[in-house]
């Protein structure tokens, strides 16, 4: 029985799309992968993945499906494997994951795939289908425990969680079901294989009419498969968005789009309109997690807008992200605040620093000789501030600073830990006057000490270096400054 369609629903959405794009595309014929022309010409099918959330029992999938079949554009369903049905329940990959461990040392992991098939059985008995589940389920613990006695990696375990729970999706919503590993290829190397991706991608999807890939997952050259890393159902879509030419990709999880700040740090902040794909890298690299990091390229790279939508909110517009040209309006407001803890700062000092040819070279040379990345580089006439992550330098911070003091000799050295990353991000921030003095005086109206400042050449957002125990209340005067 088909779900009645929801047609205010779907035209609130194509409406979401032409106004984002009109919004950062204000010339006609101008090109950003998409234009309007070619949107009202192309808008005809889009990609919805599904989060673990949005998966996690039949009360969800119902859900999902009076999504789907609102709007007949939504072609292609990329589900994730299922997700926390409460907050003291467990996700079904970390369930396989554990499977694929008990096997690797030789022990009996019935008990944990009992659970994992029970969770699928119950959700096929209350969606009233039958994609011959017993049959699935006895090959993937057979293969789980061949693949770990091999010596294999867990890949294969944990890609059955989307893979079970895309047949099962497939079935209720009387779609074709693609197995992600004869779609999305690796090559040797673990790399994705674009061109053969995408081309098979092309060719086996076209003229399907609704059709679940599950997400996650793909093949290696030989055939076993690879998946992506953690989130990566997000990848999954992405790419098969790219594939079939998507006039959108939508990412449905359980909130209406991003939020300008961490919501367990300020109450209640806005959700974010619309942002361009630079704006999403830079929050996503500082710790806003809606979004898989490496989703962005695939869609980015064919001109394709994400919209961030909620599974439980449908007619809520989301977030759209869209193509940047270059040409945004600078608005004197932000997009959005994000950040993280945990980093160490080393400063260096030499008089003449900046008449020593090669000495940038040198220093960094140290941290790739210890196997250590720097985040951040800000440096002035004589002092240069590496700003590591802890999880980079722990261990390694004594044998580090020594190697700088004997490769460059600095006047002095000196590495400050407990420090916390805030980037205030925004289109064309440094165009807009005041909007530094803004933030420093927020900050300092608050009584906190900034320890270091860093705007890089995107012209995207301002980095302030706090002591961790500033990083909250830094957060929310940021915020209450720039949006009330």
């Amino acid at each position: 029985m088909r779900v009645k369609e929801a047609p205010r629903e779907t035209a609130q959405s194509q409406a979401g799309a032409r106004e984002a794009l009109r919004r950062y595309n204000p010339r006609p014929g101008q090109a950003l992968g998409l234009t309007l022309l070619s949107l009202e010409a192309a808008m005809q099918c889009r990609v919805s993945k599904f989060g673990g959330t949005s998966v996690a029992d039949a009360d969800m999938i119902r859900k999902v499906k009076a999504i789907v079949t609102a709007d007949p554009e939504r072609q292609f369903i990329v589900p994730s494997a299922p997700g926390k049905r409460s907050s003291d329940d467990q996700k079904v990959t970390d369930l396989l994951y554990l499977c694929h461990e008990h096997a690797r040392q030789g022990l009996s992991f019935d008990e944990v795939f009992s659970l994992i098939a029970q969770r699928y059985h119950d959700i096929a008995k209350k969606l009233e289908v039958d994609p011959g589940l017993d049959a699935h389920l006895q090959a993937v613990k057979q293969e789980i425990a061949r693949v770990a006695a091999a010596g294999q990696g867990p890949d294969y375990a944990a890609s059955r969680g989307e893979y079970l729970n895309g047949l099962i999706i497939a079935g209720f919503l009387e779609a074709e079901f693609f197995d992600a590993a004869d779609l999305i290829h690796f090559d040797d190397r673990g790399r994705l294989d674009e061109d053969k991706t995408y081309r098979e991608i092309g060719e086996k999807l076209k003229g399907v009419k609704l059709a679940v890939v599950p997400g996650f997952y793909g093949s290696l050259p030989d055939g076993s498969v690879k998946t992506f890393s953690r989130g990566g159902s997000d990848i999954t879509g992405a790419v098969v968005a790219r594939g079939v030419g998507a006039s959108i990709y939508e990412n449905w999880t359980d909130v209406s789009g991003l939020l300008m700040a961490d919501p367990r740090i300020v109450d209640n902040p806005n959700t974010i309109q619309t942002l361009t794909y630079r704006e999403l890298r830079e929050l996503a690299y500082m710790g806003a997690t809606v979004l898989h990091d490496e989703a962005i390229f695939p869609v980015r790279h064919a001109g394709i807008p994400v919209n961030i939508r909620n599974t439980n909110r449908p007619d809520d517009p989301g977030t759209m992200i869209v193509p940047g040209d270059g040409n945004e309006k600078h608005t004197g407001t932000i997009t959005g605040i994000a950040g993280r803890k945990d980093f160490t700062v080393i400063a260096l000092e030499k008089a003449m620093m900046n008449a020593q040819v090669g000495f940038g070279r040198r220093v960094l040379s140290v941290l790739e000789d210890h196997g250590v990345s720097f985040e951040h580089l800000p440096s002035g006439i004589d002092t240069m501030s590496l700003v590591v992550s802890d999880s980079q330098i722990n261990g390694k911070l004594d044998d580090v600073l020594e190697g700088l003091r004997v490769e460059v000799h600095p006047d002095s050295v000196e590495a400050t830990p407990q420090m916390a990353l805030i980037a205030t991000v925004g289109r064309g921030m440094s165009h807009i006057p005041g909007m530094a003095a803004k933030l420093f005086g927020a900050l300092s109206g608050a009584g906190i000490n900034i320890r270091m400042i860093d705007q890089g050449s995107s012209e995207l957002n301002i980095i302030v270096g706090v002591h961790a125990e500033d990083f909250e209340p830094a957060m929310r005067a940021i915020y209450k400054a720039f949006v009330g």
